[in-house]
């Protein structure tokens, strides 16, 4: 059975801040690598591309990939770095700073000899984040990828994922984000990252430009906003308090792309505003799983919690 998602970019190791003073605690991460694993949770087969140091943490990182079923491609041991890490403190509520060890990683070497297109074209939906475009030969392997993705007429799904530390300056970062948007049928910013791609309120005049089919922008617990065919509509989110938003987003992309591929949608020209309105409201709740939990995977719900908690908390929502 082939992948119906293919995700290519980073896998490293985040470090969540314990409680105290320099205390982390280690937990796979990487926002590509996420939604391979938040998606294979939710059923749906997923395979990841992308590259690790020949190290404890890097065989750690392959390791969660193959017990959540997620297919590896190609060689993603490296002996030319260590594996990436990242340390992420966390405020009282729940929200991140990062720091990286990544001079360089693992992840940026990545090279377009890498990229397995053969997956690519048996796919049907190929994802990628900005954060892969940051540097090293995963920025032109990342293009490489989407590029091809598009020209096989797969769906490409981008995140634009920022992380100031691994860019050069802003502007870089805004460089590159551009330069993969030709490529991208569904995009996904968050509301903190939006101003990369000229503000919230300039994601239609982005869409009409790159001839994106849907956008989604996120918005925490407050939900989020889709953009499709020229509407938008907001789905509510829900009042769940944080323990860690580490993962959310990815956990929320991933229910958002298992939705399409649940309804068999294997090309833009099938995907409606009712399969998106559906689409958006389970997303928010994966979401709201997530923070429940530290870390990313550890977070990541099963597709028997997802379906337990839309039976027991969407009703309560819905009548309100």
């Amino acid at each position: 059975m082939k992948p119906s998602i293919v995700c290519v970019g980073e896998i490293v190791i985040d470090f969540i801040s314990g409680g105290e003073p320099c205390g982390y605690i280690g937990n796979p991460g990487g926002a590509p690598a996420n939604v391979a694993v938040a998606i294979s949770r939710l059923g749906i087969r997923s395979a990841f591309c992308g590259k690790v140091g020949d190290d404890d943490f890097g065989r750690l990182l392959l390791r969660t990939l193959r017990e959540d079923n997620v297919d590896i491609l190609g060689e993603p041991f490296t002996k030319d770095a260590f594996t990436t890490l990242t340390f992420v403190t966390l405020s009282p509520g729940g929200e991140r700073s990062f720091s990286f060890a990544r001079k360089p990683g693992a992840d940026m070497l990545l090279t377009r000899e890498d990229i397995p297109l053969a997956s690519l074209q048996s796919a049907t939906i190929v994802h990628a984040g900005s954060c892969s475009l940051s540097g090293g030969a995963a920025r032109q392997a990342t293009h490489y990828a989407m590029e091809k993705a598009s020209g096989f007429k797969r769906m490409v799904s981008f995140d634009v994922n920022y992380r100031a530390p691994l860019w050069e300056s802003e502007a870089s970062a805004r460089e590159e984000i551009h330069r993969a948007l030709p490529y991208v049928d569904l995009l996904k910013v968050s509301d903190e990252e939006a101003y990369l791609i000229g503000g919230a309120e300039n994601i239609p005049d982005v869409m009409k430009r790159y001839k994106i089919t849907a956008a989604v922008l996120t918005l925490g617990k407050d939900g989020s906003i889709c953009h499709f065919g020229g509407r938008s509509f907001h789905s509510d989110g829900y009042a769940i308090p944080a323990l860690d938003t580490t993962g959310a987003g990815d956990a929320f992309w991933a229910c958002f792309l298992m939705s399409l591929l649940d309804e068999k949608i294997s090309n833009t020209d099938e995907i409606t505003l009712e399969t998106l309105k559906n689409a958006s409201s389970l997303s928010n709740l994966a979401g709201s799983i997530c923070v429940r939990k530290k870390g990313a995977v550890p977070s990541f719900p099963t597709r028997a919690e997802l379906e337990r908690a839309a039976s027991e908390i969407l009703p309560q929502y819905e009548r309100k």
